[in-house]
């Protein structure tokens, strides 16, 4: 399929005679517009949600979430990546993002550095993939050669893969296990993936990241207890969220997460399990860091 015949080139009927129009006619369009994507994604739960278990099998493994991505796709899932660390206390290099052009030093050299497959592929055995990590293209055409060239050295490595695409019958989609196809149509300014279809890649990805994060222990409740405190801002948020988890006076809290060294979870399971410091570590071991199953213990 050639790039004229694509859906994410195509011209929309409905948002001709732009520069014609008013601000506020133009913020309203935009609105419509945008108002359609949150249903293309739920067309495609169910694709998201076996992709995620994938992902999860393989964290569980020891393995990585490693994104793979050019221009916007890219840095939308790189940024998706870096806050894993800081949110769930991620280790280091668990979740990832390959962007084309990344050492370049422009955003039009990075546009650019989309069109070599062979960097794709070197950028994947560069990272040492292999038979434990789970890898995910991001790319509204699913055509991008960088991308294509990455997940052709993904597959031949062992790992699982998967795409996140806004073209129907992508060259890309046929080349991973799992697709996740979230067809949002032309866009309002044709061509620019960046608006409708680039909404559906972050809602996707805000999916992707936190979902497994909630399948691997790093929630209690609807509460982020893995936060990794490097601030003023997250060391306030972790107080409050033990508070609201144990219902103890903010001293009591206070005093749990001193003893804790700062961490949300081990403070949490000393307070309501009316243990100490070392035993509720050694629950949250025992139960790979899930909370409600250390409390079982």
């Amino acid at each position: 399929m050639g790039l004229d015949d694509l859906i994410t080139e195509a011209r929309s009927a409905e948002t001709r005679d732009l520069d014609l129009r008013s601000t506020e006619e133009l913020v309203e369009l935009m609105n419509q517009q945008d108002a359609a994507v949150p249903a293309a994604v739920a067309s495609s739960a169910a694709d998201i949600a076996a992709v995620i278990d994938t992902v999860v099998d393989r964290l569980q493994a020891g393995g990585r979430l490693v994104y793979v991505g050019a221009g916007s796709s890219g840095r939308l899932a790189a940024v998706d990546a870096s806050e894993c660390e800081s949110t769930f206390s991620a280790t280091p290099g668990q979740v990832v993002a390959l962007l084309a052009g990344a050492d370049a030093p422009s955003s039009l050299e990075q546009e650019a550095a989309e069109d070599d497959a062979e960097a794709g592929r070197r950028d994947v055995h560069s990272l040492g993939v292999g038979a434990t990590d789970a890898v995910i293209a991001v790319s509204a055409s699913g055509r991008t050669p960088y991308v294509l060239g990455a997940i052709e050295a993904a597959s031949a490595a062992g790992a699982a893969t998967a795409c996140i695409v806004s073209a129907p019958g992508s060259e890309l989609g046929r080349r991973v296990e799992r697709e996740i196809a979230v067809v949002v149509g032309p866009e309002l300014l044709a061509g620019s993936t960046r608006l409708k279809a680039g909404t559906a890649q972050k809602l996707v990805l805000n999916m992707i990241s936190t979902i497994a994060m909630i399948r691997l222990g790093k929630t209690f409740d609807n509460l982020m207890v893995d936060v990794n405190a490097t601030n003023e801002k997250l060391r306030a948020r972790i107080q409050r969220i033990v508070m609201t988890a144990t219902g103890a006076p903010r001293e009591r809290v206070d005093e749990a997460l001193a003893a804790a060294d700062g961490s949300a979870k081990v403070a949490i399971v000393t307070l309501l399990a009316g243990v100490g410091v070392h035993t509720a570590r050694s629950r949250l071991a025992a139960a790979n860091g899930n909370i409600r199953q250390a409390l079982e213990q």
